[in-house]
């Protein structure tokens, strides 16, 4: 019914590190090629866990913005904005916290495993237990088609379903709608009326999803439907409702926890990570001084790649004959660490040239990432503006 689309946002924390690269941002960037895309900066997500400190949030977001400029997301195929410059991301996450339930927000999974992790901060608040509320407005208000997520982030989205299903439910009513979608089904013509019948009975009666997805692709390709003759159809089709908000579906990335500096997930806040754009010298120096195999006293021990944090960057970064070739090295003592540790050097410093190249002219010159941004709110707005016409109207609120 309404065009496939991806969101996603990060929250600003600064300067992005390796391990924000190849989590996500290599993700965003193979995505802004195959389908519109809107990535924002969660401002506001910013403040769930630090309320009391929001003083880098301002200087983060700009960062983090750059670095993603540099990292290959390109502002003509995908669209960049900020969270808190789109005021109905606020608006709709106030009127579905109206009916959402209580124990919703306390079930996520994060919600208790978050609060143990940040245990030196008082997170109390309806801000922190609202989050997973905020964060599927930030998706449901663009009728998102998809969100990329790891495995862990799974349950929010199916919460995000879970709270778009409930609102359809609740205002997705609309006077005469049964003879309004019949009318419509008509409008179809006789053959394809049929197949819709048949297949809404497949659904409905038996539930074969199958019979779902194959009336959908089916109005997906009729071109002379007006917008609301599609969305009655494809609300009829599950029920007597229309879909004003889209049931968004997940959409699995590649899992890729980059190892840090001592050999666990790469973090700022262990202090073992490696910054997007880290300054030659810097970088030489974090992967010359990096711990290896314990066994490895002298030079002449030989070693196990396996215990050593640098071979996981080496599966990364060296390709199949430079990893056989530290392998061997490494067991037979044939090599030292600090030979080891080079081919990582070159590889990550190649796969950096261009991030720095890319992010010169942006530090240059900061009034182009300030048009980029006026120009990604302005296009972003005009899409949450529909759905709160949408919304408002169903929830009664539209007083025209």
């Amino acid at each position: 019914m309404y065009p496939d689309r991806v969101v996603s946002g990060m929250r600003p924390t600064g300067a992005m590190h390796l391990g924000h690269y190849h989590g996500a941002l290599k993700n965003w960037v193979t995505m802004q090629s195959e389908l519109p895309c809107l990535f924002f900066v969660a401002d506001w997500h910013a403040l769930t866990t630090h309320y009391d400190d929001p003083s880098i949030i301002e200087t983060s977001t700009w960062d983090m913005l750059v670095d993603w400029l540099a990292a290959g997301v390109d502002p003509s195929q995908a669209t960049l904005f900020i969270q808190s410059k789109v005021p109905e991301h606020a608006e709709l996450h106030l009127l579905m916290s109206m009916a959402t339930p209580l124990g919703w927000l306390e079930r996520v999974p994060t919600y208790k495993d978050q609060q143990e992790k940040l245990a030196d901060r008082d997170l109390s608040t309806y801000g922190f237990l609202g989050y997973p509320l905020l964060q599927a407005a930030d998706v449901l208000i663009y009728r998102a088609s998809m969100v990329p997520v790891g495995d862990d982030q799974v349950p929010h989205i199916e919460m995000m379903r879970e709270l778009a299903r409930r609102f359809n439910h609740l205002y997705g009513k609309e006077k005469g709608f049964e003879q309004k979608a019949q009318a419509a089904v008509k409008k179809l013509g006789s053959k394809r009326a049929k197949l819709y019948a048949e297949l809404r009975s497949e659904y409905q009666e038996q539930g074969k999803a199958e019979a779902l997805e194959q009336a959908k692709a089916m109005l997906d390709d009729i071109q002379n439907l007006s917008m609301i003759d599609r969305e009655r159809l494809f609300g009829y089709l599950e029920g007597s409702r229309k879909l004003i908000l889209v049931e968004p579906q997940v959409r699995l990335t590649e899992s890729s926890r980059l190892t840090g500096l001592d050999g666990q997930k790469m973090s700022k806040s262990y202090g073992n990570s490696i910054a997007l754009r880290e300054e030659k010298d810097v970088l030489v120096k974090k992967i010359r001084t990096m711990p290896t195999d314990p066994a490895r006293v002298r030079r002449t021990d030989a070693g196990d790649p396996g215990r050593c944090p640098v071979w996981q960057l080496h599966q990364v970064y060296s390709d199949d004959a430079t990893r056989e070739w530290v392998a061997n090295g490494c067991r037979s003592a044939g090599i030292g660490c600090l030979e080891c540790k080079q081919p990582v050097i070159d590889g990550i410093l190649k796969e950096q040239e261009p991030m720095r190249e890319r992010a010169q002219q942006y530090l240059d010159d900061p009034s182009l990432v300030r048009a980029i941004i006026a120009d990604g709110c302005e296009k972003a707005r005009k899409l949450a503006q529909e759905t709160m016409r949408d919304v408002r109207e169903a929830m009664g609120l539209s007083y025209s």
